[in-house]
Formats: structure tokens, C-alpha cells, sequence
């Protein structure tokens, strides 16, 4: 060794200082991360306005101006969940948001310094929903499921890939 020491859950650089493989799709990543939790921050901040508001005629305005059948199946789930729901369930989805998107941030803040914990929290946070989006799948098929299915695949398999070539590489 040359003497110099490494901080502790810091990254070896590859070898002869060169960069590391993967970088340019950790940040692609990291960035789809930051992206989730924002506008996780953003529906958050629209359920804390209803606290103290009357949310099934927010509800219904919304299902109006977007159109909606409300006799349909979705906008009717929406409306009676509007309906059915009080202040502490408003500040209960509140703060489930905000831990969601602190969650989110902390994943792409590790990804974008290209942190070991991180992409081994991308694994287990993204895998998880794996079997979840299968089974939605096999009670009907949607391009939204679909894609949602295609694009976690695409980051859990990027960030299996960079943890096992890091591994190979050590």
C-alpha cells in the first residue's frame, strides 16, 4: 500500500485510478430516483392542502375537470376513498409521503456518489415490488403496468449488474 487509507463505505476508484464502470447509469438512476421522490413530495403537499378541507368536493372538481366517468370503476374508488376520508387519514398519507420521498432522496444522494449501500438499497427497494407488478399483471394487462414492470426490471438489473461487476472486479 502506498499509505493512503480509504473512508470508511467510500469507492474504489478502478484500477489505476481509472473510473468505475456503470457511473454515467448510477446517475441516470440516481436522477429517476430524485425525480420519484419529488413528485411523491408533490402529491404529499396535495393531500396535506386537504386537511381542513372538505376532500370529496376536491375529489369531485378533480374527476370533473379531468373528464372522468364518475359511474366508472377508478374515479368511483377515488371519490368514495374522498368521501371516507378524515384529517388523521389525510396526515397519515401526509407523513407515509415524506418518509416515501426522504427514502427516495437517501437512494439517490448514495447512487449519485456511487455508494455501495445505495445500490444494494435500489436492489431490495425495487425488487420487492417485482412480484407485485407480476401478479397485477395477471389480473389485466395495462401499458401503464407494463411499463412501470419493464422500466423496475431495467433498474434493478442495472444495479444487479454494477454490484456484480464490482464484486468480480475486487
Amino acid at each position: 500500500m502506498t499509505g493512503s487509507r480509504r473512508k470508511k463505505g467510500s469507492r474504489r476508484v478502478g484500477a489505476g485510478g481509472g473510473k468505475r464502470r456503470g457511473t454515467a447509469g448510477l446517475k441516470v438512476v440516481a436522477f429517476f430516483e430524485a425525480a420519484k421522490g419529488l413528485a411523491v413530495v408533490l402529491a404529499g403537499l396535495g393531500v396535506a392542502a386537504l386537511i381542513h378541507r372538505h376532500a370529496q368536493d376536491v375529489a369531485e372538481e378533480i374527476v370533473r375537470h379531468l373528464h372522468f366517468n364518475p359511474a366508472k370503476q377508478m374515479p368511483h374508488i377515488f371519490l368514495d376513498a374522498a368521501a371516507a376520508a378524515t384529517n388523521m387519514h389525510l396526515w397519515a398519507l401526509a407523513l407515509t409521503a415524506l418518509l416515501y420521498a426522504m427514502a427516495r432522496f437517501v437512494e439517490a444522494y448514495g447512487l449519485w456518489h456511487h455508494q455501495a449501500w445505495a445500490e444494494w438499497f435500489g436492489i431490495l427497494s425495487g425488487g420487492i415490488y417485482l412480484p407485485i407488478e407480476l401478479y397485477e399483471l395477471t389480473v389485466s394487462v395495462s401499458a401503464v403496468k407494463v411499463g412501470v414492470l419493464l422500466v423496475n426490471i431495467i433498474v434493478v438489473g442495472w444495479l444487479t449488474r454494477v454490484r456484480w461487476q464490482t464484486r468480480v472486479s475486487r
